[in-house]
């Protein structure tokens, strides 16, 4: 059972107890609507920096703002009642220091409301999850293919296939681990890497292009419900909704042009008027 069906707000220090015990379930999510949707069957949503892709046709997430954000971060809140919401701090926002870590994810939370933030990196980002988790900003981390790195890593690309490369996503995941973080992200990491930083790290890892036996798995929403172009290998289309979208506009639109929308039932009748008394005439 979801822990966001009890009735409460899902917390970070929840997510940590999952550690080694059922599965946790994760999505992203960037509106009201569909936040409201998939609250009652996860037991986090991340209000991914995805968005600047998914939402607004950029080619990386590198041009997203903390404004764009702390505005989705909140139609989210909105939207959603029990899972926890988790806010990503997007590229420019954290790096240049602790301080500026946590302007930018004190904003984000005072903003939002929301109860996590998540960053990219690993060691080199420890000192800075540990300034913010002790000043009271939980943070999830992320290590593996970090997406904001996309310039320096060249290109989007699964990550621990070679010993060099495995070596430092396994000390990125333990640095992690031990600054504080509350869970961490692993993405596009081989299996058998994933699986075992699984087993090595006492912090919940939600996989995504990684292991089965991560603590969890998130997924981005329009790309398992087959409303993108083109999805990862490590995506399953649980749904087609872009030709059930398709055949709805079409539909539409054809009936718009025969007049055949908006029907009777579509549209406001007037109020009757009521009818004026004649007057009499004669004497």
């Amino acid at each position: 059972m979801s822990l966001a069906t009890e009735g409460r707000r899902v917390t970070a220090l929840d997510i940590r107890a999952r550690k080694g015990g059922e599965p946790i379930v994760s999505l992203t999510s960037y509106h009201a609507h569909t936040a409201r949707i998939i609250d009652p069957f996860v037991d986090f949503i991340l209000v991914g920096d995805s968005l600047g892709m998914v939402m607004h046709g950029f080619e990386t997430t590198i041009p997203v703002t903390l404004d764009m954000m702390i505005l989705q971060g909140q139609a989210v809140m909105r939207g959603s009642r029990h899972a926890l919401v988790v806010v990503d701090l997007p590229f420019g926002s954290y790096e240049e220091s602790p301080a500026a870590a946590f302007r930018a994810a004190s904003r984000v939370m005072k903003e939002t409301g929301c109860g996590a933030v998540k960053l990219e990196g690993g060691r080199r980002m420890a000192d800075t999850i540990r300034f913010l988790t002790e000043r009271g900003i939980p943070v999830m981390g992320h290590v593996g293919l970090t997406p904001q790195s996309v310039n320096t890593i060249g290109g989007f690309k699964v990550q621990g296939k070679e010993d060099a490369s495995a070596f430092a996503v396994r000390r990125d995941a333990e640095a992690v681990a031990e600054s504080g973080a509350f869970a961490m992200v692993v993405e596009a990491v081989v299996e058998p890497l994933a699986r075992e930083i699984t087993r090595s790290v006492a912090i919940p890892t939600i996989g995504i292009g990684a292991s089965p036996e991560c603590d969890g798995q998130i997924l981005v929403l329009e790309d398992m419900l087959g409303l993108s172009d083109w999805v990862p290998k490590f995506v399953h289309r649980y749904g087609t909704l872009a030709g059930h979208i398709e055949e709805a506009v079409k539909a539409y639109a054809g009936d718009v042009r025969k007049r055949a929308f908006p029907a009777a039932e579509n549209t406001y009748a007037a109020k009757p008027q009521a009818e004026t008394p004649r007057k009499r005439s004669g004497a």
